[in-house]
């Protein structure tokens, strides 16, 4: 994420040709909703930008990923650099800097963080963010705790986001995870499901298709 254009470009075209896919930030008031559409396996953020600076950015991303955070910005004071390290960065580089020894800290700290880290993959919709590492959906700043079934359901209603889920494959899925149910309690799940999702302001979350299944749409 770096809003000066020129520095953008000359990061991506040299990441590409390392072999990395990079994407810029497009929108930087929806960071969290291009972060979960890319899913990104490392994050470069500048401190200075429009309408948020990056310490609250790396704040959000911490919220729904261990995804490594490298922070890049001229501002290299000792200050910014332990606000950086408390919001969550994993590394800090100074502007100007040369592109070889960022890519060097951009391998070595992917080889740490996959080599040995588990990656957290998150599912977005509506501004509501499921992360699969805890099992948690976060929206607006509240945490809903969810029960194994309805994390299971809620997963596979985001994952095929825009088509309809049959009820023959949800009951599948909670057998995939020792969760015997029938069609009863597969009912009584998706009700409690949708009333917690009501309850934090996701009304019509859940859309029902009838003699079909469910939808996320």
């Amino acid at each position: 994420m770096e809003d000066d254009p020129g520095i953008a470009g000359e990061i991506q075209k040299q990441l590409s040709a390392w072999g990395f896919e990079a994407r810029q930030a497009e929108d930087f008031r929806k960071i969290t909703e291009e972060f979960s559409a890319f899913q990104p396996h490392l994050v470069l953020l500048d401190i200075m930008l429009p309408f948020y600076n990056g310490y609250y950015w790396c704040g959000e991303i911490r919220k729904v990923s261990r995804v490594p955070v490298i922070f890049l910005s001229s501002a290299s004071d000792n200050m910014n650099i332990i606000m950086a390290v408390n919001q969550g960065a994993d590394d800090f580089v100074a502007k100007p800097f040369d592109m070889g020894i960022l890519t060097a800290k951009i391998q070595a700290l992917l080889r740490r963080t996959y080599d040995y880290g588990i990656q957290t993959e998150i599912l977005e919709h509506r501004g509501a963010v499921l992360n699969t590492g805890d099992a948690t959906l976060r929206y607006e700043g509240r945490v809903l705790e969810l029960t194994k079934n309805e994390y299971r359901i809620l997963r596979t209603l985001m994952e095929s986001r825009g088509k309809v889920v049959s009820r023959e494959r949800l009951m599948e899925r909670l057998w995939e995870t020792d969760s015997y149910v029938d069609e009863n309690t597969l009912s009584v799940n998706v009700n409690r499901l949708r009333k917690k999702l009501d309850g934090a302001g996701l009304t019509g979350f859940i859309t029902t298709k009838i003699g079909m299944g469910y939808l996320i749409e």
